[in-house]
């Protein structure tokens, strides 16, 4: 792993960002991996100032997202889809087809991850994926568990990751479930970018980077891929007892 530490969230998303922007201006091809949540949301506003500035074309970048609830209509103001619109796609040229997600309301869940999955794999696979960490040391929605999970599939979200995200569910009830894309896709990223911020994160952050390899924290697993660059600012990084 590299690690990066920063002092501010807009300058995680500026180097963040620089690695999406620059991967696609050599592979304007190229599959990208993002995420949702607050922490992607400088990295995608970096992207798009790019795009505006003339300096990028998104138009033929192919883009898979890890995870979307399930029982929740795609247009929901909550859900992936829409967060991707608002914060990402709507803002740069990239072309509607090229968007996947996973459908948390397919009938057939083993089906959606075998098309899932091969949708990837025709794209090429990933070539750089965004990722976050849950204070439990998620990553997507792999929750800690007896082992570490291989393809896409149904989860039921932890008590810890409803009380974190249900804060932005002011209608209706937050989904108790999620289609996620499993550890084993993940781990085929080319390249993955990782992103953490606030003090919150931090115990998390540092049995992912210095803690045993452990399904118990999913993230950990991070460990053992070929390249990794971590994101972090101070709050984050205080348990890891390095300076940068």
């Amino acid at each position: 792993m590299q690690i990066f530490i920063y002092d501010t969230e807009k300058e995680i998303g500026q180097a963040a960002g620089k690695i999406f922007v620059d991967h696609v201006k050599a592979n304007p091809n190229a599959a990208m991996g993002f995420a949702t949540g607050m922490t992607p949301v400088p990295t995608y506003d970096y992207m798009a100032g790019e795009y505006e500035k003339g300096n990028v074309s998104f138009a033929g970048m192919k883009t898979f997202n890890l995870d979307e609830y399930c029982d929740l209509p795609r247009e929901h103001k909550n859900s992936f889809y829409t967060f991707m619109m608002d914060n990402l796609f709507s803002r740069i040229d990239v072309k509607p087809e090229n968007i996947n997600f996973l459908d948390g309301n397919a009938p057939d869940q083993s089906a959606e991850s075998e098309r899932y999955a091969q949708a990837i794999i025709d794209a090429g696979g990933i070539d750089v994926q965004f990722l976050g960490i849950g204070r439990n040391g998620h990553i997507a929605f792999n929750e800690p568990a007896g082992g570490f999970t291989g393809e896409a599939f149904k989860v039921k979200l932890t008590d810890s990751t409803i009380e974190a995200n249900s804060i932005y569910f002011d209608d209706i009830a937050m989904p108790r479930y999620a289609m996620t894309m499993g550890i084993g896709s993940i781990m085929r990223a080319k390249k993955i970018v990782f992103v953490a911020t606030g003090a919150s994160k931090a115990e998390a952050v540092k049995a992912m980077v210095q803690g045993e390899v452990t399904p118990e924290c999913p993230a950990s697993i991070l460990q053992t891929h070929d390249d990794v660059t971590v994101f972090l600012d101070r709050a984050a990084s205080q348990g890891l007892g390095v300076r940068n």
